[in-house]
């Protein structure tokens, strides 16, 4: 079994972290190690595993306050989009491929939740991690009309370029479960079942309400 994938609870505000290797080749990425990243660089030992990069879904602070650390006990680069507060060493772009040893992550630049976000996508075994663009049930907060258009804008363009087999690994556990997949989502997350940006923008206006209508946390 050449690869490893581990969600892993990391602290905050049930954040989640994320290790993924090439058991074949020994090298392994930390995904949104923050505030305790050396339980990932742990399970990254105990696979065997050489840390070749650190990458961030995007740059706030819950997501990146670990890379420093585990910049210290890596010695990895730290990889996110150019306008990343973190200040990657390696700037990833919208389409980016990034070698796993047999593995391609690939990059897909979705803003919204924030200016610098990206997901990451791994096709063979069709894994996308969606850092805080959507979650299980939910999508990630917006502060103004213009990130909720640009959200609703990224997310359709994933649901285009990404299949709906693909499983969905969130940067917080705010559903149900901690996972889900593209499929699911869409015959359950309410955002997903918006007919067009109209009723999505109505919906983000009036989430608090829907949930207490409809008994969702």
């Amino acid at each position: 079994m050449r690869l490893i994938f581990e969600q892993i609870r990391v602290g905050g505000d049930r954040n989640f972290g994320y290790l993924l290797g090439d058991r074949e080749r020994n090298v392994g990425v930390l995904i949104d190690p923050a505030y305790t990243p050396e339980a990932l660089i742990e399970r990254a030992h105990a696979q065997g595993l050489t840390i070749t990069h650190i990458i961030n879904t995007h740059g706030h602070d819950d997501h990146i306050n670990g890379n420093a650390e585990a910049q210290r006990l890596t010695k990895a680069p730290i990889a996110a989009h150019p306008d990343s507060p973190a200040m990657p060493e390696i700037r990833l772009k919208d389409g980016d491929e990034l070698e796993l040893g047999e593995l391609r992550l690939k990059f897909f630049y979705v803003p919204g939740h924030c200016e610098d976000h990206l997901v990451v996508y791994e096709a063979v075994h069709e894994l996308l991690i969606t850092g805080d663009l959507l979650f299980v049930g939910k999508v990630g907060g917006t502060n103004s009309d213009g990130d909720a258009l640009a959200e609703w804008s990224s997310l359709q363009r994933v649901l285009k370029l990404v299949p709906h087999t693909a499983t969905v690994w969130p940067g917080h556990d705010y559903g149900a479960r901690p996972s889900s997949t593209l499929k699911l989502e869409l015959a359950s997350n309410p955002f997903l079942q918006c007919a067009d940006v109209a009723e999505f923008m109505a919906l983000k206006k009036g989430w608090s309400e829907f949930k207490k209508r409809n008994g969702l946390k």
